[in-house]
């Protein structure tokens, strides 16, 4: 998909500075979002939701599993959610990375018909190497899943479907790279401390309120 390539060099750029504004590339962003928009982009059902699913404000993460800086942030959204109650998360997967990226997102999808996302998505976000299909599959051995029904699930037409929806709604916004957090009017792409994301969520709920 000639977007991706886009927004990787988006991305690439961006490397090693704090976060910064997800939307800045896009001068048309909706401010406020439409809730048509808002809807597709947290109530996707082929979503995975994380934290409190009836939550009194939505947080969705943009992310890939060879982006390091995702890889960085898994322990400090799993904090934010913690300290957090009133907090749901939405994962959207959006592998903008080569091909290892987007079978890992396959797979990972997939891997929602076992019961074990959050258990598969840890432990991909932990690899120390790049994902890929040999490693992306002896990861799925370890979390005890079923390889040949994974297999089988991540040709799923709601598995492709998720990918795809991701990577419109991400061009749609003019989002520059991953990890791209969003919530209420406002998304934030880069890494980022526990404090900076409690104040993007105080912000959006300011926003919403």
């Amino acid at each position: 998909m000639p977007s991706r390539r886009l927004f990787l060099v988006s991305a690439a750029a961006f490397a090693g500075l704090g976060p910064v504004s997800a939307f800045a590339q896009s001068a048309d962003r909706p401010n406020p979002m439409p809730e048509e928009l808002r809807k597709d982009l947290e109530r996707d059902p082929t979503a995975p939701v994380l934290g409190n699913p009836k939550g009194d404000i939505t947080l969705t993460e943009f992310f890939d599993y060879n982006c390091p800086f995702c890889r960085k942030m898994v322990g400090t959204v799993q904090k934010l959610i913690s300290s957090d109650p009133q907090l749901r998360v939405v994962y959207r997967e959006w592998p903008v990375f080569g091909e290892g990226s987007y079978f890992a997102a396959q797979a990972s999808l997939a891997s929602l018909k076992q019961g074990k996302y959050w258990q598969f998505h840890a432990a991909l976000m932990g690899l120390k190497e790049r994902a890929v299909e040999a490693t992306v599959m002896r990861t799925a051995r370890k979390v005890g899943l079923d390889e040949d029904k994974l297999r089988a699930d991540m040709k799923l037409p709601e598995v492709e479907k998720h990918i795809r929806n991701s990577s419109e709604l991400a061009e749609h916004m003019g989002l520059m790279g991953t990890p791209t957090f969003i919530i209420g009017d406002e998304g934030m792409f880069g890494e980022m401390t526990l404090k900076e994301m409690q104040e993007l969520v105080a912000r959006g709920r300011k926003t919403l309120g």
